[in-house]
């Protein structure tokens, strides 16, 4: 990959390919085809997948997520799969508006185009909803951005910032369903690769202590220590550069509802639904699989991966 393009979501700054490339040891265009040659010659060694070609840039994304690890990259790939075929639910996408109407009025959620100074990316989520009957559809949304981060995007990390300021968070408690969450935090965090730099809570609501809590039981402890809580957005400046924030944080940049709408557009572009449709085959064939040898060293511990990752 020699450069990576602008989207009406995404944009970088010029030197976001050799700074990332840096961080994680693996700067050199050399090393760079190493590295995936060696993840394309193993994709093909895998019977149990369904799916073997992907693009040199997709590839070379998996790498770099993977912090430069071609075997941290193979685990990658391989729960990736898995997942999307024993967890389907939250991994079936279909149009993002439509997901997004459920919660019209309530829930905001947009990518600043802009990169930090350390050129991570930062997801907003702002909820002023009051009542809700379900997450599900705002979970998948956030699955076709992660998605859409592993085709297009190339960053040092994600921070999350979850903006509960105008929200009834106990509401909010009150119709998270545990497993769910327990389900989309390990998509994000295995099969995904997310890394997760910080999560930024915003409320002045004690509900908050509850839901962190729910949160670290299905985190590391590393991630758990990166949960911030904060009164207000006053002090996001302290941890995002302030211009790069959309006009209603007092940054510079453009209304959070036009940076959801252009979001949008790019999740339901030809392009990017036809990218969906196609990974949609990165699964498994279960019957191929050599389950003992898949337990031991990617699981470390025997017995069903359905039972052990859902149950």
């Amino acid at each position: 990959m020699e450069s990576v393009q602008t989207t009406r979501a995404l944009s970088f700054k010029p030197n976001t390919l050799s700074f990332v490339r840096e961080q994680v040891n693996i700067n050199s265009p050399t090393r760079i085809n190493e590295a995936i040659d060696l993840l394309i010659q193993w994709i093909q060694k895998q019977n149990h997948f369904i799916k073997k070609d992907f693009s040199r840039e997709y590839l070379e994304r998996c790498v770099i997520i993977s912090k430069g690890s071609v075997e941290r990259a193979k685990t990658k790939m391989e729960k990736s799969y898995t997942f999307r075929t024993l967890m389907p639910e939250l991994l079936q996408f279909s149009n993002p508006r439509d997901l997004m109407k459920e919660y019209e009025g309530s829930i905001i959620q947009f990518i600043l185009p802009q990169l930090t100074d350390r050129h991570d990316r930062v997801y907003v989520m702002k909820n002023s909803g009051q009542k809700f009957t379900s997450f599900t559809n705002y979970y998948k949304f956030l699955l076709m951005i992660f998605e859409y981060f592993q085709a297009k995007d190339y960053n040092n990390g994600v921070i999350a910032v979850i903006d509960y300021i105008d929200t009834n968070v106990l509401e909010v408690v009150k119709t998270i369903n545990v497993l769910e969450i327990r389900q989309l935090i390990t998509i994000v965090t295995e099969g995904f690769s997310l890394r997760l730099k910080g999560v930024h809570f915003m409320t002045s609501s004690k509900a908050i202590d509850t839901l962190v809590s729910i949160l670290k039981q299905a985190l590391s402890e590393k991630l758990a220590q990166r949960i911030h809580v904060h009164r207000d957005h006053t002090s996001l400046k302290e941890h995002i550069p302030l211009e790069i924030l959309p006009i209603e944080y007092g940054g510079k940049e453009k209304s959070m509802y036009k940076l959801q709408d252009d979001l949008i557009d790019e999740l339901e572009s030809p392009d990017f639904m036809d990218h969906l449709r196609e990974m949609q085959t990165a699964r498994t064939d279960e019957s191929k699989r050599q389950t003992d040898k898949y337990n031991e060293a990617i699981i470390g511990m025997p017995g069903s991966f359905r039972s052990l990752s859902v149950d």
